[in-house]
């Protein structure tokens, strides 16, 4: 059981990444929204101080003359974390990461995903668990999207992965947390942040990963292709502390039959 991650849940409740101490317990992606103008407003409205960006996918400086991500979302406001999103193998997701350094002077925080197939986009163990001792021994800080199961989540801990971020069902689906108790089991076991990455389809569905006692929560879908992007972005925001206080409070536990609201001893009548 993990014991070292309580703590108030007040303006003081923070979690540490790679060193570093964030106040938001929302990460959210910048793909999907309609131009980069609507990516800034739903980043703003959602309070993350950490968002991913797809290398493969957005521009960061590699093309000179497109609008750059950078100039809306800036490195001194926000913790860019470039993402592996499109990679099938470890190599392509080691190449990927390395072009993410090199475009941003450096920084060696990455999230590592390496999907097994392009319609389930499902992560490929395998690979993933390669990737990551490759991009450890190489200095990268990685924060790894893998399956919801706690044996595998315990190896990337130990392999050096700053955090462990199990799905709560495919990518995009906005299906929300499929198998609460394994995601359980992974907190309870984990030294490193663990934060529920994909799945999440409204604000319910984060309020339940942060109950389950989730460092954080991570989305891009769920916000992007709402209907309005800026208000559910929002939602998030509020349901990702709520969760988080309501597992710090401590929840009633469940019983099969009514008990009284109020005491009855000591009754007038």
């Amino acid at each position: 059981m993990n014991t070292v991650r309580k703590q108030p849940a007040d303006s003081t409740d923070t979690f540490i990444v790679a060193g570093r101490r964030y106040r938001s317990r929302l990460l959210i992606g910048t793909g999907k929204y309609k131009d980069l103008d609507e990516t800034r407003r739903a980043v703003e409205a959602s309070g993350a101080e950490i968002v991913t960006v797809a290398i493969r996918r957005t521009n960061v400086g590699q093309k000179k003359d497109e609008p750059n991500l950078l100039d809306v979302l800036p490195p001194h406001k926000y913790t860019i974390l470039p993402n592996t999103a499109g990679c099938y193998n470890a190599d392509d997701a080691v190449r990927t990461c390395h072009l993410a350094r090199e475009l941003l002077d450096g920084h060696p925080l990455v999230k590592l995903e390496v999907l097994g197939d392009e319609k389930t986009l499902y992560p490929n163990v395998t690979e993933t668990l390669k990737a990551a001792e490759t991009l450890i021994r190489e200095n990268f800080q990685v924060m790894v999207y893998t399956t919801d199961d706690p044996l595998i989540a315990k190896r990337l801990e130990e392999l050096g992965c700053v955090a462990v971020m199990p799905l709560g069902a495919p990518i995009g689906s906005g299906l929300g947390i499929r198998n609460p108790w394994n995601i359980l089991t992974i907190v309870e076991n984990a030294r490193v942040p663990i934060l529920v990455d994909a799945g999440v389809g409204t604000a319910s569905d984060a309020a339940i990963a942060m109950e389950l006692g989730c460092d954080g929560v991570l989305m891009n879908t769920a916000v992007a292709h709402a209907k309005n992007p800026l208000l559910m972005a929002a939602a998030m925001k509020k349901a990702v502390e709520a969760g988080r206080e309501a597992y710090m409070a401590g929840r009633i536990p469940r019983k099969r039959f009514a008990s009284a609201s109020s005491p009855v001893d000591g009754l007038f009548f």
